[in-house]
């Protein structure tokens, strides 16, 4: 007598359990979407390309901003991380921003937008620390003019950033080398600062 056919066993809600393994899906969907689409790509997108649940979606990030934060909340952990290794230069933090405004670009303009928002300017203040500290070095090393502020680099890592991320694909390796250029110049010892 043939057995009945085997059916799958249903899915299980694992609850809880499943909540950090559903927010680092939805974190890699949105890298996915945002980079695809833009910023104005539908939110509901991430959770089906996540394979999650609108309500999953909701609960990590009740909006399009604090999904970005998140994005830039990995960026950032991974910057630190290799700066606590004590020898990043401005070279390697400009080329991780190269990198990383090329891989989130749909998410700078959702960042731009709520700049003032205290979950960005904290991670603005932890990225400003980084930079604090790479200064110092770099400025001891001989490697950059100490007429280079914080501010000075932080804003040109914006600027790269946002341009990176408006530049066809294409063309991104040129425009990197341009901009590297005219920072390294202007952050040079002996530089100086340019009279307004």
């Amino acid at each position: 007598m043939p057995l009945p056919p085997q059916s799958a066993p249903p899915r299980t809600n694992r609850g809880r359990a499943a909540g950090p393994e559903n927010r680092r899906a939805l974190i890699a969907a949105a890298r996915e979407i945002y980079a695809d689409d833009g910023p104005d790509a539908p939110f509901s997108a991430v959770a089906k390309r996540a394979g999650v649940g609108q309500g999953s979606l909701y609960r990590h990030f009740p909006d399009r901003t604090a999904l970005a934060i998140a994005v830039y909340e990995e960026n950032l952990a991974d910057l630190e991380a290799y700066a606590r290794a004590g020898r990043i230069t401005l070279d390697d933090l400009f080329t991780r921003a190269i990198t990383q405004a090329a891989s989130s670009m749909g998410f700078i303009a959702l960042i731009e937008s709520d700049r003032h928002d205290p979950r960005v300017e904290a991670l603005g203040a932890r990225f400003l620390e980084v930079v604090e500290r790479l200064l110092e070095r770099e400025q001891a090393a001989g490697r950059l003019g100490e007429h280079v502020e914080p501010k000075d680099i932080t804003i040109s890592t914006g600027m790269l950033a946002t341009e990176i991320s408006r530049t066809d694909p294409d063309q991104r390796d040129a425009v990197a080398s341009r901009i590297l250029t005219i920072l390294h110049n202007a952050f040079a010892p002996g530089a100086g600062r340019p009279k307004p």
